[in-house]
């Protein structure tokens, strides 16, 4: 397999797939375009029409969207198993994956992945401060009914898990307002071998995207 990806330091929606092939030691070569560059749409045409991040390339196969790249290598390499196994916590893990996928957008505007960056502040409006609320039940929730003592959201480390990773290196550089269970959510997802690989290729990267670089 091969996945396209945008800057390690920015790209949310590349740091879903590739924490998925990476998490699990599956091998895939990794294709690295800068984004917010004027020739940054001709080369992700070259891998795909949307002209966005991440592409997955297998063989033949060119699969787009993080969320469809997860499934993908989770039905054809993991057996499934990248999904918690009991039909109840599946379904209800698809169902906040989903939503972080679809919502969120003062989060994703207001707060703009930045891993190498912290100590940044940024005005807590109504609604960032509504979506950070949100995101802070949904993982309280996820723990305490399907985590049965795990470290992430349904136990084991999962799909659901990648969705939210860019969200913990949010909560890290902008110092979100968590509670203790949330934050602590946070801390197991940055301790992760995978999280801080893919901290340590952001952190070596030096273009500067202006609009994301806020606080």
């Amino acid at each position: 397999m091969k996945l396209v990806i945008g800057n390690k330091n920015y790209s949310s929606w590349s740091l879903r797939a590739w924490l998925l092939l990476h998490a699990f030691k599956l091998p895939f070569e990794e294709i690295r375009v800068a984004l917010s560059t004027l020739a940054t749409s001709d080369h992700l045409k070259a891998f795909s029409k949307a002209a966005k991040v991440p592409v997955l390339l297998d063989g033949e196969l060119v699969v787009w969207d993080s969320m469809a790249i997860c499934e993908y290598v989770s039905e054809t390499y993991l057996g499934g198993q990248a999904w918690p196994a009991a039909p109840i916590a599946r379904a209800h893990a698809r169902s906040v994956a989903a939503e972080m996928h679809s919502s969120f957008t003062a989060l994703r505007s207001q707060m703009p992945m930045n891993c190498r960056a912290s100590n940044r502040k940024v005005p807590m409006t109504a609604e960032l401060q509504r979506d950070i609320k949100r995101i802070d039940e949904l993982w309280t929730e996820l723990r305490e009914t399907h985590g049965h003592n795990g470290q992430f959201l349904c136990g084991d480390f999962s799909i659901v898990d990648c969705m939210f990773a860019p969200v913990a290196f949010r909560c890290n550089t902008y110092g979100a307002p968590l509670s203790a269970p949330a934050q602590s959510y946070v801390h197991t997802l940055l301790k992760l071998p995978s999280m801080q690989q893919w901290l340590a290729d952001a952190r070596a990267e030096t273009e500067v995207i202006a609009e994301d670089e806020a606080g």
